[in-house]
């Protein structure tokens, strides 16, 4: 678990502000370029008070890449796509991560005991991954769900919320501590998970592997 957290801060959270990055990008902003946040080098990425929130609590964040929708042809849906972009990259790295781990089980080496630990070791990030996913498509600032929900919230509205961000920041991640999401927060990851690791068994059941 421990190398599965090391794995997400300097591995999983590059991916996902990367795809942030690159999505705005490809919507025609250059901040992310310009910034020098359309890299995987982890160090342009990581935040150090979220990577030790990772490694004490299993709840961190990345330093968040910079966007300016005023670069979109359409602001309200540039700015859901690009916030998209980060959790779609968990989803998909999970995926290729129990894909990859899937081959391991497979193979004539599956009888070793180092092959358990590294199916394993896929294991732990890919869940971790879609940990972060349903966590950041919470639909409330400063997480990417929120940018989602401006597609069909008023901007007036939107606007009202976003003037609290900092203190929605602290009060939900005192709820998540509190425990009082634990449940509905397990229930999405796993329905999700389960989801994203059936979609990596096909091949092999297509197949009959």
């Amino acid at each position: 678990m421990f190398l599965s957290s090391l794995a997400v801060i300097f591995f999983t959270l590059p991916i996902h502000e990367w795809a942030h990055g690159f999505a705005s990008t490809k919507l025609g902003d250059p901040t992310p370029r310009y910034q020098g946040r359309l890299t995987l080098n982890p160090m342009a990425h990581i935040d150090l008070m979220g990577a030790v929130g990772i490694l004490l609590f299993g709840i961190g964040w990345a330093k968040p890449v910079q966007v300016n929708a005023r670069y979109y042809k359409n602001p309200k849906w540039g700015m859901a796509l690009v916030a998209l972009a980060g959790p779609l990259s968990n989803i998909i790295l999970a995926f290729a991560l129990l894909l990859i781990g899937n081959v391991f089980v497979i193979t004539p080496l599956s009888e070793l005991t180092i092959t358990w630990y590294v199916y394993n070791f896929l294991y732990y990030i890919a869940l971790i991954n879609i940990s972060l996913a349903v966590f950041n498509l919470i639909p409330v600032p400063p997480f990417d769900g929120s940018r989602i929900l401006f597609v069909v919230l008023p901007q007036k509205y939107y606007f009202q919320i976003m003037r609290y961000e900092r203190y929605i920041f602290i009060g939900i991640f005192a709820i998540v501590y509190s425990g009082i999401l634990d449940r509905p927060l397990n229930y999405l990851t796993t329905g999700l998970f389960n989801i994203v690791a059936n979609l990596a068994s096909l091949p092999f059941i297509f197949f009959g592997v």
